[in-house]
């Protein structure tokens, strides 16, 4: 039984731990992030115990805030404690003492309107000193927050504060304070570096974009497409690689400001079932030009409107609008970073110039090999050699308008018609297309590819039998028990279109580390496949998913640690996971 000298004096307030809580910034705009701390002072004689003590009947100290008007705390980050030897433990205790700071981000909801609001920043505590321990007790501070729109002068306050906390931003933050944090994401980047220095990096990004697996299949294809339409002139070349570019830039441009503006994921069109349609059915209507069946060519009463345009122009400059599109499941973890950092600006001119910058540099490499497949015509036996290789073209056409049609298609079969396809088309170029068999070097080249084909296409037709988390489908009955339960939690935002998701979901889900840790979380997958829909639009506002992939961290009191956008290996994330309550 505890002594009551142990105790202050009845009648006297428990003011043995004092918090003072400050924000980072002045202002603060609705959907972005911004730092709370508080600074907590303990008697000199007494001490508390830390996020995370070492026995169980003792109290954690917790850092939280009232989220009734919305406002959502994650990412926490405690001080170290330390270690002392108290007379009523055998075993040393995680403890605070003297004065102290804790952090954390908060995301303001981005349904608030400008205006004044309170919130309550709370610190939950239990004191001891070195012979007994008080009961729980808890202070507060409260922060009035001043939320203005996109337009206004946002400044950084209470630097010195933050000095003494090791807290950076994650990505939704105003652009034009975010320049004197340390955070190294691109959108501190383009803002620290002036809008030249930015736009060479947005450029070198989107040469950078060209490597990914579902631009990189472009390249063939764009050099057979300038090819069969090469008439052995440059200057016309040169012409259908400028229009090809400029068709690419002008769907960048204007799909990358829409989206920042209206804060949807990157690629939503390609959630649409008829856009969906619409690409796959121009895919197949190039490809029947592949196989000869038309030359792409204009009406001539139209080519005469506009100015007299040869056959293959316009094919250039629409083709370069629609393959556009193609890249979006592929390039959202870096284009994340910039839709983050035009819809913070606010700016839609500004937004324009750096998506039709990232364009160009998309498009520049398209734009040389347009000039250097039409030397492809002037080699020996070129006319031949140059008919197979498009009908291979043709087949790879096909092949992409069947893998953006698979996510609208019932999921039972989704795993079937690509490699049933690839199969068809290896052996019809092995066993029935003739033409050029007769250049060895071609003919050996059209058997291994079709063998890699069948290779491929076999491996992926046999069931896999790797094993994954054991994933639940997100509901919102499954997120409030989660949420008020004693698991922490992660939510895996996905699209069926998205390349990382699949990425995360092969390579990081797999991994038995990942499956063993994540056994002590409830798992959770949501779809952000048709995001146009009503109820996945609901749920991208509610927890603010930008991109995807994007997988929240939640721990066991219901805050949001950790958010992740883009893929992570499995031994990053075994290290958050192990880092969560």
């Amino acid at each position: 039984m505890v002594s009551n000298s142990a105790f202050p004096q009845i009648g006297k307030p428990l003011d043995l731990v004092k918090i003072k809580a400050y924000q980072s910034f002045d202002k603060i705009v609705s959907g972005t992030e911004f730092k709370i701390a508080a600074k907590i002072n303990i008697d000199p004689q007494w001490h508390i115990n830390s996020n995370k003590p070492y026995e169980d009947f003792l109290i954690p100290s917790v850092l939280s805030i009232d989220t009734s008007s919305g406002f959502r705390l994650f990412k926490i980050v405690y001080p170290k404690p330390e270690d002392r030897k108290l007379a009523f433990s055998d075993k040393p205790l995680s403890v605070y003492e003297k004065e102290i700071y804790a952090g954390a981000l908060v995301m303001s909801p981005s349904s608030l309107k400008p205006g004044t609001y309170k919130l309550p920043v709370v610190f939950d505590y239990q004191s001891c000193n070195d012979k007994t321990c008080l009961p729980p007790n808890s202070v507060s501070d409260t922060l009035t927050i001043e939320i203005v729109d996109r337009q206004s002068a946002v400044k950084e306050v209470n630097q010195d504060i933050f000095e003494n906390i090791d807290l950076t931003y994650t990505s939704a933050v105003p652009a034009v304070i975010k320049s004197n944090s340390d955070d190294n994401s691109i959108s501190s980047r383009l803002e620290k570096s002036g809008l030249v220095l930015s736009l060479i990096f947005v450029f070198i990004g989107g040469l950078a974009l060209n490597l990914t697996p579902c631009v990189y299949p472009l390249i063939p294809i764009t050099i057979g497409y300038f090819g069969g339409q090469s008439e052995g002139k440059t200057s016309r070349l040169v012409m259908m690689g400028v229009l090809f570019v400029v068709g690419l830039a002008i769907t960048y441009s204007v799909i990358g400001v829409v989206t920042a503006l209206s804060g949807s994921i990157f690629g939503a069109l390609l959630q649409n079932t008829y856009v969906i349609l619409f690409i796959a059915l121009i895919f197949l209507v190039l490809s029947l030009s592949m196989f000869g069946v038309y030359e792409f060519k204009l009406p001539d009463a139209l080519v005469n409107k506009a100015g007299g345009a040869k056959s293959g122009l316009f094919g250039a400059f629409f083709m370069g609008l629609t393959m556009g599109i193609v890249a979006a499941p592929c390039i959202g973890p870096f284009v994340l970073g910039l839709v983050t950092y035009v819809a913070a600006k606010g700016d839609p001119w500004f937004g324009f110039i750096l998506f039709f910058d990232l364009a160009v540099g998309l498009g520049v490499p398209y734009l040389l090999l347009a000039i250097f497949s039409g030397k492809i015509k002037k080699l020996p036996r070129a006319g031949e050699w140059m008919e197979a290789v498009k009908h291979i073209f043709g087949f790879l056409l096909i092949g992409m308008a069947i893998y953006f049609v698979n996510p609208i298609l019932p999921k039972i079969i989704q795993g079937f018609p690509l490699p049933i396809f690839m199969i068809i088309a290896a052996l019809y170029l092995i066993l029935f297309d003739k033409l050029a068999n007769k250049i060895k070097g071609f003919r050996i080249f059209k058997i291994v590819f079709s063998l890699v084909l069948i290779i491929v296409a076999v491996y992926a037709l046999v069931p896999s039998n790797k094993k994954s988390i054991s994933w639940q489908h997100y509901n919102s009955g499954i997120a409030s028990a989660s949420l008020s339960g004693s698991k922490g939690m992660i939510i895996d935002f996905y699209a069926d279109w998205c390349i990382p998701c699949k990425e995360l979901d092969a390579n990081t889900f797999s991994d038995e580390r990942v499956i063993t840790i994540a056994n002590n979380f409830v798992t959770v997958k949501a779809d952000m496949t048709k995001s146009l829909s009503p109820d996945v639009e609901a749920l991208r506002n509610k927890y603010n998913i930008v991109g995807v992939p994007t997988v929240l961290i939640i721990d066991s009191k219901g805050n949001e640690i950790q958010r992740l956008t883009g893929f992570v290996n499995a031994d990053e994330f075994v290290k958050l996971l192990e880092s969560v309550d």
